[in-house]
């Protein structure tokens, strides 16, 4: 999925996520509690209220609602400007509302915070900065700008100044951390929601790979016995039809056919039916798979694999699961992309643990990102330089977030860093970005432990 695709579902369309239906319903009880409201201050408190402005202000809302309600399908989901002049809307009501009613002496001035909560938690920032700002005047107006509460014999309620003064600072101090904090985590959880499904995107496309090679060994199987009964029934007419020289040419086509048909299953692999060996390989075969699409991208990938003190010579057969393999190729990817000429990838081993380690010759990663590596959408302004060295990139950090989080799920541990603050330092061409990659070797063992591979028994295919 391209950066494209991810910007769409994020900024201007992520309100194209809020049906109609969702602000309408919110409306109407909006509207009941401002009439309960009204209805309260009038008949119980014998407030003297601007009863037809009020009724007005009340009424132009539940017009808007059902004119919604009627011109609109049930399941309409809101533009982004759409949604900008709904809430916008309901803002600019319920302030005229409040200046009909005593301005900020009126408790539920409180209530100016919820259009801005909802801007932020499903519109763009631009939006949410408009939404916030409209609201911070309308509540700056109302603090010298409104009708007084008087009570039934005429006297005004309102509270001092001081208290006007505090109210109106706390409306705005909550105005702008609610916004930013719900826009934030709004944010967040988008990215994250986004950047999971990119991962289950590629993790589903390396897993169709790994099934089509069973596929391809499966057909290999079912197909071997019935090509032998083919080619072994030519044979037998090629004989018997000695005085049909047409038929006989016929017959040898159709031998001829099935001998090509042969050698072409014997390329795909000779292979059962679940190749229990297609789930398993050498630590270096997987490494060599993760790699190969980056073989020839004008770097050289230079691999380096051994035991660690203490660990056997003989280096682990490990799952060949399709996370490891995609997750591998993206962190060889980002080294690839930002080398100058040279990537090393070196796999060690001991009973106890599987490490790779992947190094380039680049800059490394940003000093200031490194506590953020692994995050997905990190954007960072890039300078001239950047640009020339890889102009298609755009910092999203989403490679490495599908990296990480697949392999995190087989059992590993990552660490990024640069070519100084390694543990182990190595020749000093190796001063770019570092990643580390290990296992408890239990977690992918293919031959030993709790997720050990058996190896079953594959039949030959008779010809």
């Amino acid at each position: 999925m391209s950066e494209t695709q991810f910007g769409l579902m994020q900024g201007q369309e992520r309100s194209h996520w809020i049906r109609l239906r969702t602000l309408i319903v919110l409306r109407w009880v909006a509207i009941a509690g401002q009439v309960i409201a009204i209805t309260v201050a009038q008949q119980l408190y014998n407030l003297q209220l601007e009863l037809g402005l009020c009724i007005l202000a009340i009424g132009i809302s539940v017009v808007s609602n059902l004119l919604a309600i009627f011109v609109f399908p049930e399941n309409k989901r809101l533009s982004e400007f759409e949604n900008f002049l709904m809430v916008l809307f309901d803002l600019l009501q319920l302030g005229f509302l409040l200046y009909l009613t005593g301005g900020l002496n009126n408790p539920f001035a409180l209530l100016v915070l919820a259009p801005v909560t909802i801007s932020a938690a499903m519109m763009s920032l631009r939006s949410t900065l408009l939404i916030g700002g409209s609201a911070i005047i309308l509540v700056t107006l109302m603090a010298e700008f409104h009708l007084p509460l008087r009570t039934e014999q005429g006297f005004i309620l309102r509270i001092p100044d001081v208290f006007v003064f505090g109210n109106w600072t706390a409306i705005v101090i909550a105005i702008v951390f609610i916004g930013a904090y719900a826009f934030r985590i709004s944010t967040e959880i988008r990215r994250m929601s986004d950047a999971v499904a990119a991962t289950q995107l590629a993790l589903s496309r390396e897993q169709k790979l790994t099934d089509l090679g069973g596929v391809v060994a499966a057909a290999a199987h079912e197909l071997g016995t019935p090509l032998a009964t083919i080619k072994l029934t030519s044979a037998e007419l090629i004989e018997e039809l000695e005085d049909r020289p047409d038929l006989r040419e016929d017959a040898a086509l159709i031998r001829e056919q099935a001998n090509r048909c042969r050698d072409i299953l014997r390329d795909m692999g000779r292979a059962g039916k679940d190749d229990l060996h297609l789930r398993q390989a050498p630590l270096s075969t997987v490494v060599h798979e993760a790699a190969e699409p980056h073989l020839n991208r004008g770097k050289d990938i230079i691999f380096e694999e051994g035991p660690l003190v203490g660990g056997s010579y003989q280096q682990p057969t490990i799952l060949r699961k399709p996370e490891i393999i995609h997750g591998l190729r993206n962190l060889v990817q980002n080294a690839v992309d930002f080398a100058r000429a040279q990537v090393w990838i070196e796999a060690a081993w001991d009973e106890e643990s599987i490490t790779l380690q992947i190094m380039d010759d680049g800059h490394g990663f940003p000093p200031h990102l490194l506590g953020r590596i692994g995050d997905p959408f990190m954007r960072r302004r890039r300078n001239e330089s950047d640009r020339k060295q890889r102009p298609e990139y755009r910092g999203m950090g989403l490679g490495l977030f599908i990296a990480k989080t697949l392999l995190e799920r087989t059992g590993a541990q990552l660490t990024f860093s640069n070519g100084p603050s390694r543990p182990d330092p190595h020749p000093s061409d190796r001063c770019g970005a570092y990643v580390e990659v290990k296992w408890p070797r239990s977690k992918i063992d293919a031959l030993q432990g709790e997720n050990a591979v058996p190896l079953g028994e594959n039949k030959w295919i008779e010809v």
